[in-house]
This record gives structure tokens, C-alpha cells and sequence, in this order.
């Protein structure tokens, strides 16, 4: 013990550390100038995955919005009835999924398919959709879009009643 109450050689346990800029060495300030060089590229490329998966659901939402339209067209009670009965129900299944198109198209051709010997009525069904990507990533607007097409064929029921 010390004259001070201290414990003796407590002093050489101490390690001394360099302060200020000795301290940093030649590599002082590389992490802030690594993370601004890589934070915009990995922000960027999320927004570009976000981007991405905004039109891949824009895109199921038209598929899913033709064959409700040929559903319901294959259910009119007249041929005549089928071109509105499935605008009306591609324009509700897209106005529901909160799709907004800039322009849309819905085209109805009637067919035949024959299966077995038996010939069966079709109506196809053809959605297409110009989506601005401005809209599907949720940001400022962005004078680039995307036209979704959607097509689907359905079997006109026998029994709809005509």
C-alpha cells in the first residue's frame, strides 16, 4: 500500500490510449463516407423490390378481373348483354382492388370449344390496363407506365336462363 491509500502499482495496470486523431489513425471518418456511398444504393434497390412488387399484385389484380368478367359475361342472358355485363364487372373488380387505370380496355370475342363431341359456347375475355408506376409505388408522380393485360375463357353456362 501507499502512502495514499492507493493499492501500489495501480498505475502501470492503466493502459494508455492515444485521444484525438492519433486515436483514428489514417482511417478516421471511412465508415460515414462507406455508409453514404452504400446507403442510397440499398435504399434505391429496396424501392425498386417495392416497385417490383406493387406490379406483380397491379398485374394479378387485371388476371383476376378478366375472369371475373368472363364469369359474369358466360351468365348474361343474351349475347347482346355479355360486352356490358363484363365491362361493368372488370371495371368493379379493378375500382375494388384500388387499381387505377390511365386508360383501359375491355374486349369480349365470343368462340366454340369443342370437347367430346359436344359443341360449348365461350366468351374470352381480354383486360388490359395502363398503370403509371408513379401510382403503384405510392411516390410523386412519374410520367412511366405499364400496360397489364389480363385474358380469360370461360364456358357459357346452358342453363342461364335465355
Amino acid at each position: 500500500m501507499r502512502s495514499d491509500g492507493r493499492p501500489a502499482g495501480w498505475a502501470r495496470r492503466i493502459a494508455v490510449r492515444p485521444s484525438g486523431r492519433a486515436a483514428r489513425g489514417r482511417d478516421g471518418g471511412s465508415a460515414a463516407i462507406e455508409a453514404a456511398i452504400v446507403a442510397p444504393a440499398v435504399v434505391a434497390l429496396i424501392l425498386v423490390a417495392v416497385a417490383a412488387g406493387r406490379v406483380q399484385t397491379a398485374g394479378g389484380t387485371v388476371e383476376a378481373a378478366a375472369r371475373s368478367a368472363a364469369r359474369t359475361a358466360s351468365l348474361a342472358r343474351s349475347v347482346d348483354g355479355m360486352d356490358g355485363a363484363a365491362k361493368a364487372a372488370a371495371e368493379h373488380a379493378l375500382r375494388q382492388q384500388g387499381v387505377h387505370c390511365r386508360s383501359s380496355k375491355v374486349d369480349v370475342r365470343h368462340g366454340e370449344l369443342v370437347s367430346h363431341g359436344v359443341t360449348l359456347a365461350t366468351v374470352e375475355v381480354t383486360v388490359r390496363c395502363e398503370v403509371g408506376l408513379g401510382d403503384l409505388v405510392g411516390g410523386p408522380s412519374v410520367p412511366l407506365s405499364k400496360t397489364l393485360t389480363g385474358r380469360f375463357v370461360s364456358v357459357v353456362d346452358r342453363y342461364r336462363g335465355q
